[in-house]
């Protein structure tokens, strides 16, 4: 099963638009906090990768902030953890895609505009 993909530039491009955009972001709190992706449109979740580990444990947890009816784009630092947890994710039914090479290719992406 292959996971969809999005650029930080097709990324970008969706902020352009009114669609509600949901980034759910798998690094530790404090990256999160010092850093993470921010539109009008957007709805930014931060759910550290181990929580969703868990999921592929079978381990029953709680996954009620996440939307089923959304598509979510997954992220971390450079996009393997993001990969790890989308494949999980979508295992259970969520609508997701990952950002290409993370918040790091986010942020080159952002400087080169």
């Amino acid at each position: 099963m292959t996971i969809k993909k999005i650029t930080p530039e097709e990324l970008y491009e969706k902020f352009a638009t009114d669609e509600k955009v949901v980034v759910l972001d798998v690094r530790d709190e404090q990256k999160y906090n010092d850093y993470h992706i921010e539109d009008r449109n957007v709805e930014s979740l931060n759910i550290h990768k181990t929580k969703i580990f868990k999921l592929a444990e079978n381990e029953e947890i709680e996954m009620n902030t996440l939307p089923k009816e959304n598509e979510i784009i997954v992220t971390c630092t450079t996009g393997n953890s993001a990969t790890k947890c989308a494949t999980i994710l979508s295992e259970h039914e969520y609508d997701v895609v990952i950002l290409e090479g993370g918040i790091t290719a986010w942020k080159e992406y952002l400087r080169t505009r």
